[in-house]
């Protein structure tokens, strides 16, 4: 039999048109093109919701239960964006990996090496923040630690195609061959073969216009560190990463007992005080319950 080759040049082009139909309509047959995170015009913040912090022990904080207004520790992790990056700072206390959310506060139970048990709520992963904003982890030009401890470090992980930036001291300590008891080595394993950039200097401008600036603020621990931003319409903000735990430590002058070194937090908190006093920037207790809860949450931002 003859096939008629106009016959059969029409069957094509009728095959290819509903093929093209079914893409451009949002048909089944070919799936769509990844949405491109768009470059922000200028510098955001976003605020993310990693959870909350029971603390049944307020004495390592030097505190009695009925000095503090709540003895719950929010954790929170932070998102900026900026024309010539993104920067995530700080990557929460329960590795998404570990538990499935289900839209409801769900309880997780951390026990740390050193045999110190916590309890924390979380009710929304990292990354499904991040991916309601268009973000994924790939997305992240820099990774910045506060510091090694657990609950700062849940996600870390996730980040190692990032550009990590650290304080030498502190990449040794985590590495080291046994690292801090509060530490969840774990959770950041990822990091030993990631790209990093080694800090050497007191203050590190990420982007080099002054409005992304990390500041050594050591004591918490060796290479603990304080994140300025100068935001347009907000005006000057430092996440205070654990240089305060209660918004009352800075009231009363408490420092915990079990800092590195608690002479150097005291001289590190009298130097961030005077830049605080100098800029006229606010400080961000990143643990306050109740500071943190009046904060925009995502996909609300800071600009």
């Amino acid at each position: 039999m003859k096939r008629n080759p106009m016959r059969l040049l029409l069957a094509t082009t009728t095959v290819a048109l509903i093929l093209l139909a079914q893409t451009t309509r949002g048909g089944q047959t070919a799936p769509s093109a990844p949405r491109s995170v768009q470059t922000p015009p200028s510098l955001k913040l976003y605020v993310f919701d990693c959870g909350t912090l029971h603390i049944a022990d307020p004495e390592r904080f030097r505190f009695k239960q009925e000095e503090l207004a709540t003895t719950e520790m929010s954790v929170a992790c932070f998102l900026v964006t900026h024309p010539k990056g993104t920067l995530i700072w700080d990557t929460g206390i329960v590795p998404d990996n570990a538990w499935t959310p289900t839209g409801h506060p769900t309880t997780q139970h951390i026990v740390l090496p050193d045999s110190q048990q916590r309890d924390v709520t979380v009710v929304k992963s990292l990354k499904g923040q991040m991916a309601e904003l268009g973000y994924s982890p790939s997305d992240i030009t820099y990774l910045v630690l506060s510091h090694y401890h657990y609950d700062h470090t849940a996600n870390a992980n996730e980040f190692a195609g990032a550009t990590w930036l650290v304080r030498q001291v502190e990449r040794e300590a985590m590495f080291a061959e046994k690292p801090p008891g509060t530490t969840q080595p774990s959770s950041y394993s990822a990091l030993r073969n990631s790209k990093a950039v080694i800090l050497k200097t007191d203050e590190h401008d990420v982007f080099g216009d002054g409005t992304v600036v990390i500041k050594l603020a050591p004591g918490h621990t060796p290479g603990h560190q304080v994140l300025y931003l100068k935001l347009a319409k907000t005006g000057g903000v430092v996440l205070s990463g654990d240089l305060y735990h209660y918004p009352e430590e800075r009231k009363l002058g408490r420092v915990p007992t079990f800092e590195f070194n608690q002479d150097q937090t005291r001289a590190t908190r009298m130097v961030i005080e005077a830049f605080l006093n100098k800029t006229g920037a606010q400080l961000w207790i990143q643990h306050d319950f109740r500071g943190n809860a009046k904060l925009k949450k995502s996909p609300n931002f800071y600009e």
